[in-house]
């Protein structure tokens, strides 16, 4: 089942990448997603998988609300936060957490830590006083 979670994962990617539905780059993109090489990892749980793919869903709308912020209001208040990554996280899992993370305009990963932790850099709108 996973197998199938992680095809959907890489085809998802790829649509999101090159913003094309065409007949072409749906044919291209099942290729590529079957031709990837596949971890001998532990494939992580199904509940895992449903949970981080909902999370996909709702940053798409997110992302979109924080570009227009971006644009309205001035965000020019920097932050470095460290978060911590929930646990039992394939490297799939991970990956696809880093994706959401800076997938949403106002945050980008800056790196992964091996003990659980990412380093996000992000940006916030600052009230005048």
């Amino acid at each position: 089942m996973t197998g199938y979670l992680n095809i959907i994962l890489r085809l998802t990617i790829w649509f999101l990448l090159t913003a094309d539905l065409s007949w072409a780059n749906i044919l291209i993109g099942v290729g590529v997603a079957l031709l990837l090489p596949r971890g001998a990892t532990n494939p992580g749980r199904l509940k895992d998988w449903l949970r981080t793919l909902w999370e996909v869903v709702v940053a798409i709308p997110q992302a979109y609300k924080e570009a227009f912020e971006i644009m309205i209001w001035p965000h020019n208040h920097e932050i470095v936060t460290v978060d911590r990554a929930k646990p039992r996280r394939t490297p799939s899992l991970i990956f696809l957490d880093i994706f959401l993370i800076t997938f949403t305009p106002k945050t980008i990963v800056q790196r992964y830590r091996e003990q659980g932790w990412y380093e996000v850099h992000g940006i916030q709108r600052r009230e005048s006083p």
